[in-house]
């Protein structure tokens, strides 16, 4: 099973390669990992997608991920309330006759074809993987020439108030 895992760990030299190792060492498959800096100076925010074959060996890994010297938070949050994304770039095999149609099939997910050349362009989408996917999909036909993603960014939703608190608010006021 794929699970989410965020970190927030101190913006060092080497602190990748010790996250990376300890999943290594407990033979993780990492689907994806993305890292950028946090609104904190100093510290960075990586999100990895793993393979997992069970809630024992999450446990045991999160558990080996908490004891590493610069990491100061680890978080399962594939279960929970969170927001999604990944940036993919998509070049397609195209002529000037095809842009038209190309076009009509990237606006509906709200992508944009960010390069032109004689024979390709290049498109930009951004959203959920299975989103992603699906326009990839779609592109298929055309000939893709190349893919980059970025893997996914995640992070858990602010609180929404429930029923009862949201009522309990407007009686308090």
């Amino acid at each position: 099973m794929k699970r989410i895992i965020s970190l927030t760990v101190q913006d060092r030299s080497g602190v990748l390669n010790r996250v990376t190792g300890v999943l290594q060492r407990r033979q993780f498959n990492i689907a994806s990992i993305s890292v950028g800096p946090t609104e904190t100076e100093g510290v960075s925010k990586m999100t990895l997608v793993v393979d997992v074959e069970d809630e024992q060996r999450l446990e045991q890994v999160t558990k080996q991920l908490n004891k590493q010297i610069d990491v100061l938070k680890v978080s399962d949050i594939t279960d929970k309330a969170i927001v999604v994304r990944e940036l993919a770039l998509i070049k397609v095999a195209s002529s000037a006759q095809l842009r038209g149609e190309i076009n009509g099939i990237i606006d509906p997910f709200r992508a944009m074809i960010i390069d032109v050349s004689k024979d390709s362009l290049a498109v930009q989408i951004t959203g959920r993987p299975d989103k992603i996917d699906a326009l990839i999909e779609l592109l298929r036909p055309y000939g893709i020439k190349e893919i980059a993603r970025t893997g996914l960014t995640a992070f858990q939703r602010g609180h929404q108030p429930q029923g009862n608190e949201l009522s309990a608010t407007y009686l308090l006021k």
